[in-house]
């Protein structure tokens, strides 16, 4: 280990846990989503995190509900409510099924399951997501394989992997 040990924040600065058990500590926040919604050519952080092999980890705001659905197909997503509380749409075959989500609480997304969240009580979640290969949709756009139509959303911006601005 060189130099001193650190702490760091969590809704700030996001944990890469590599597959082959090394963890990469990388710059967060809406820098990395507007450059990850930008397209390739990605940053090397942000290229990191969407062809690497791991999960990335992270202390996300949740103030406002999702404005999209997302999946991800290569693996599950471990999500915690630490202050608030959520509901978490999932969709499925039969429909929409919601799960509450008090502070205190955790939730594994299957892998490939289309989700989003609903505010109930804003607060703070940590999310730890296989990304590679995640997908978003727009509220109310039919999934590809067969799933139901959404109900239409609210037009605000999606509160999911955007930080509170300090």
């Amino acid at each position: 280990m060189g130099g001193r040990p650190s702490t760091f924040d969590p809704a700030r600065t996001y944990a890469f846990l590599e597959d082959e058990g090394g963890a990469v500590v990388l710059p967060g926040g809406a820098e990395f989503w507007s450059a990850l919604a930008a397209g390739p050519p990605f940053p090397p952080d942000v290229g990191r995190v969407v062809s690497g092999s791991g999960w990335l980890a992270a202390l996300y705001p949740l103030d406002v509900d999702g404005a999209a659905w997302e999946r991800h197909p290569n693996g599950a997503e471990l999500l915690l409510m630490v202050t608030g509380e959520m509901d978490l749409v999932l969709e499925g075959p039969g429909g929409e099924v919601t799960v509450r989500m008090p502070a205190g609480r955790a939730f594994v997304v299957p892998r490939g399951a289309w989700h989003r969240q609903v505010v109930r009580v804003p607060g703070t979640y940590v999310g730890v997501t296989f990304g590679k290969g995640s997908e978003h949709r727009p509220l109310g756009e039919v999934a590809a394989r067969g799933g139901r139509r959404a109900p239409p959303g609210r037009s605000r911006p999606a509160p999911s992997r955007r930080p509170a601005k300090r």
